[in-house]
């Protein structure tokens, strides 16, 4: 079979990392009344790595690189989307302005690696930059000098939603750097190194009475929500999106991605009600226009050149 046909498999299979990957900011949301953020990120990762670490090899990776790959794109990214969710930032919305990652991640590979900039991630850059700017604005008190408690939260979700966005994309320019690599051996293994460091945050930010009490009386959405995070979104995605990348060429699969935040903005509209204001719905739009731009642009440009070369 040729690596460069998407087959009906391969569909299914990106049907189903994207359903588990948009279905993923809901279930963050769900287990954030039961257990706090970065309590949460612990018990990810707990069991992200155990049992998993004790049926698969250790990844070929220096330990240097291991580590700046689980605190950028495991802590990092996690930390500060769970925070996030947690001050406010709706489910939906977050699923979306996390995928600027998509953008940092060009500009960071072009810093790093010295990889080209094309004229489409620039100007995907820009209608995408437009577009937050828009949906952070959305969150600014709309009268000067009148305290606004909900706005001011959600500003502040927005801005930790960001912050998550440019952890995961410096998790990316690492995971470049590994090069390639057993993906279910190096996301547990590397799930490791994030636990210390989430429980140290948690006892110092959240205090241990809360953390006591989150585990002594954890219900079972909670419970469930864990298992979620971590088997379906990490382990079982992981591993069903690293087949995909491996049977076929990356700019085939990488699109796919532009579907988690509809997922997400679905799921969270369908399930938890929530209901996007005029502006928002404008500036999610222009981000997604700018996603497709990125994605898309190269090859439309090259295709309308062909067609006037004619």
């Amino acid at each position: 079979m040729s690596k460069n046909v998407l087959t009906t498999r391969h569909l299914l299979t990106a049907l189903i990392v994207v359903f588990l990957w948009g279905m993923n900011f809901v279930v963050i949301k769900i287990g954030l009344k039961g257990i706090p953020p970065f309590l949460m990120g612990a018990l990810r990762f707990m069991l992200v790595a155990f049992p998993a670490i004790l049926f698969l090899p250790r990844p070929k990776v220096s330990f240097k690189l291991l580590a700046a790959y689980a605190l950028t794109i495991s802590l990092g990214q996690f930390a500060f989307l769970f925070s996030a969710m947690a001050v406010g930032m709706p489910a939906g919305l977050a699923s979306l302005v996390l995928q600027a990652q998509a953008f940092f991640t060009v500009g960071l590979s072009a810093i790093v690696f010295g990889d080209k900039l094309r004229a489409s991630n620039l100007i995907g850059m820009l209608v995408a930059s437009a577009g937050l700017v828009l949906l952070g604005s959305a969150s600014i008190p709309s009268i000067p000098g009148i305290a606004n408690s909900t706005s001011q939260v959600s500003l502040l979700g927005f801005a930790l939603t960001i912050c998550a966005a440019f952890s995961w994309a410096s998790g990316n320019v690492i995971n470049k750097k590994i090069g390639p690599t057993a993906v279910l051996s190096l996301v547990s293994w590397s799930a490791l190194i994030p636990i210390i460091p989430f429980l140290l945050l948690s006892l110092v930010f959240e205090g241990g009475d809360v953390i006591v009490h989150s585990l002594n009386n954890m219900s079972l959405p909670s419970a469930l929500t864990i298992v979620y995070l971590a088997v379906a979104a990490t382990l079982i995605g992981y591993t069903l999106w690293g087949r995909l990348l491996s049977s076929l060429p990356t700019h085939m699969v990488a699109p796919l991605t532009l579907m988690v935040p509809v997922i997400g903005l679905t799921a969270a509209w369908v399930l938890l009600g929530e209901a996007l204001r005029p502006l928002q719905i404008i500036g999610a739009l222009i981000v997604m226009c700018g996603l497709l731009i990125n994605v898309f642009g190269a090859r439309l440009l090259e295709h309308a050149r062909t067609l006037f070369a004619r």
